[in-house]
């Protein structure tokens, strides 16, 4: 585990906030310089802690209404590194876990309706080689969503 002190957390926490917060702003909230700001976020980068800036989407909001979580069983687990990387070539698969249990890979998927929600099933990720199954629980909405509370 990487070692993260009180100012890295502080500093995590203000990030949490708000993504786009100014170093300078930073530093003034937590009574240190824009330098020691800047340095501990190079380093939470350079250690993968904390590993982008970027948005998050309500993709409700933009119009992917239907989302599901599907388990995926491969008919040879030796295959996952293949089967991931044409996954990945999936816009609508936002997230992807390996997991124990009845199958090898779990997904997360949003479509903007029924039908874009089978043709992502049926025609893109059923059409993957070595994908044996899958097993998808339609999501109704999300109670909450969050990072690790530090």
């Amino acid at each position: 585990m990487e070692h993260i002190d009180e100012f890295d957390v502080q500093i995590l926490k203000q990030l949490e906030q708000d993504g786009r917060m100014a170093y300078s702003a930073i530093a003034t909230a937590l009574g240190v310089s824009n330098t020691m700001v800047h340095q501990r976020i190079a380093r939470l980068t350079e250690q993968g802690i904390l590993t982008g800036i970027k948005p998050v989407l309500n993709e409700k909001k933009i119009g992917y209404d239907w989302g599901a979580f599907t388990g995926i069983t491969l008919e040879k687990d030796h295959d996952s590194n293949r089967i991931i990387d044409e996954l990945k070539k999936i816009p609508e698969v936002t997230e992807c876990y390996y997991i124990t249990g009845n199958y090898t890979l779990y997904v997360k998927i949003v479509a903007k309706n029924h039908e874009h929600m089978r043709q992502v099933l049926y025609e893109k990720i059923d059409n993957i080689p070595g994908i044996a199954k899958t097993d998808s629980i339609i999501e109704l909405g999300c109670a909450f969503k969050r990072n690790i509370i530090l």
